[in-house]
């Protein structure tokens, strides 16, 4: 992800919070898309990717290369020593065509190449594109007794922010 690629980010995750005011998670969908300086400090520390797909197709093209746009993005950093994916979203008009497996298959390989051995979240437990979804692709429900510290603030923080008013989840899986 570049300076570039901000705005269709943030366009992109307002687009996809549409879907949960379908799913009566008004506040979710009403909830501010990163902001540039808090994206740009994913990108500067390499966890922050975007998949593009040429216009008006669904095919993978590399970043930057031809007419293409960003179909989904992926951010996270590192907690407590394990990768934290801290958003995965993909624009609803390039729903269904594995491309959030995709970046969530390359967010886990860099953190593989980065020597770590876990990538965690949290989500939504009864949406079902959120924990079902992670649960299809490996991710299993990590007891609270195994959230390090900060985990734990992490999750402490959702709940300030007002995700915890419907059920969340830790997530996590093994690399």
């Amino acid at each position: 992800m570049t300076t570039a690629d901000f705005r269709a980010v943030q366009d992109l995750e307002r687009a996809a919070g549409e879907l949960f005011r379908q799913a009566g998670m008004a506040s979710i969908a009403d909830d501010e898309p990163f902001s540039d300086a808090e994206l740009a400090t994913f990108a500067a520390a390499g966890w922050a990717w975007v998949l593009t797909v040429p216009l008006g197709g669904s095919a993978l093209v590399p970043g930057g290369q031809g007419a293409a746009e960003v179909a989904g993005y992926a951010v996270g950093e590192v907690v407590d020593g394990a990768a934290h994916l801290e958003q995965l979203s993909v624009d609803p008009r390039h729903g269904r065509q594995g491309l959030g497996a995709r970046l969530l298959g390359h967010v886990r390989a860099v953190a593989r190449e980065r020597g770590m051995g876990r990538t965690t979240l949290t989500t939504f437990r009864e949406i079902p594109w959120n924990a079902a979804y992670y649960a299809r692709l490996g991710f299993t429900v990590l007891p609270e007794a195994e959230w390090g510290p900060e985990l734990q603030v992490k999750v402490a923080e959702e709940a300030a922010h007002g995700l915890d008013r419907w059920p969340r989840v830790v997530m996590a899986a093994e690399l």
